[in-house]
């Protein structure tokens, strides 16, 4: 009897070992030393009262943007903890990171947490940062010049899975229609309703609850993209079921399904790390049904 169990249960382990070393070799790490996978992009030092136009200096003369990998700044630096590299984002200058290559049929996942700084004209409100996915055309098409058309996976105290509309994308999310002057809020038992460029709701849906973790704590991000829809998790849970992602130019709705990844510099500081992504051959079966 011995001897029966014993080839069986050799194979058991052989199959689950290889098992856990094909799922740890599918992600592609993002983040290294030098910052190699990434471009990096700064546009202004934003003030209270900004409208939307491109800012002025004292004289009136229009500021053109910092730009594409400028150098000496800090905005983007490289640290280790224990050997892992952490990308600190302190948040001054409005811009971001952003991939060097295009992505379609991904789950990407990331962790983040907060530093002590925030900057005008964020200094008495909320840290912000976030994951623009799926990001497109030129730098500085929305309304703060800093960034491209894309959606977006919001990264805020206390807000960390809403969605916002950058530039003229738009997007169907599962939540319940708004009440006047109220946004709407993402519930999975909720029908799709149209968000964004055209829409009569313009830009923000707010995830269905609030599960980011006390302050200088490490939060697990996860996006899952495939075929236009989109799923927001986080640590562990999740916020928000997306489909059907656009943008929209002369009235037209051109699907949105593929682009760079940036993520935000926008007036506080933020820390990634362990920022790795892996290719999709079909959504998760665990989110099927939601679609």
């Amino acid at each position: 009897m011995k001897k029966q169990f014993l080839l069986p249960f050799c194979l058991m382990i052989l199959l689950s070992a290889c098992q856990k070393e094909t799922d740890s070799t599918e992600w592609t790490n993002l983040l290294d030393p030098d910052l190699s996978q990434w471009d990096q992009y700064l546009s202004y030092r934003h003030q209270l009262g900004y409208n939307g136009e491109q800012p002025k200096d004292e004289q009136g003369n229009l500021i053109e943007p910092i730009g594409l990998n400028p150098t000496g700044y800090d905005v983007f630096t490289m640290a280790e903890e224990g050997e892992e590299p952490i990308l600190k984002v302190s948040g001054e200058i409005y811009g971001c990171v952003i991939s060097k290559e295009e992505y379609d049929n991904y789950h990407l996942q990331l962790k983040v947490k907060w530093g002590d700084k925030k900057w005008t004209p964020r200094e008495k409100l909320l840290k912000d940062s976030g994951i623009l996915y799926h990001s497109v055309g030129p730098m500085g098409a929305e309304y703060w010049r800093s960034w491209m058309l894309s959606q977006e996976f919001q990264i805020m105290e206390g807000h960390m899975g809403d969605y916002w509309s950058q530039a003229n994308s738009a997007i169907d999310i599962r939540a319940y229609i708004p009440e006047y002057i109220m946004n709407p809020v993402a519930d999975v038992s909720q029908d799709f309703i149209p968000v964004g460029e055209g829409e009569d709701i313009t830009g923000l849906v707010l995830r269905n609850s609030n599960y980011e973790k006390p302050m200088g704590e490490w939060n697990t991000l996860d996006l899952i993209c495939f075929e236009g829809k989109s799923i927001h998790i986080v640590n562990g849970e999740l916020v928000m079921v997306l489909q059907n992602s656009r943008y929209v130019e002369d009235g037209q709705s051109i699907p949105l399904t593929k682009g760079k990844i940036q993520l935000q510099s926008e007036a506080a500081e933020v820390y990634y790390k362990d920022v790795k992504i892996r290719d999709l051959d079909s959504m998760p079966e665990e989110y099927v049904s939601y679609f």
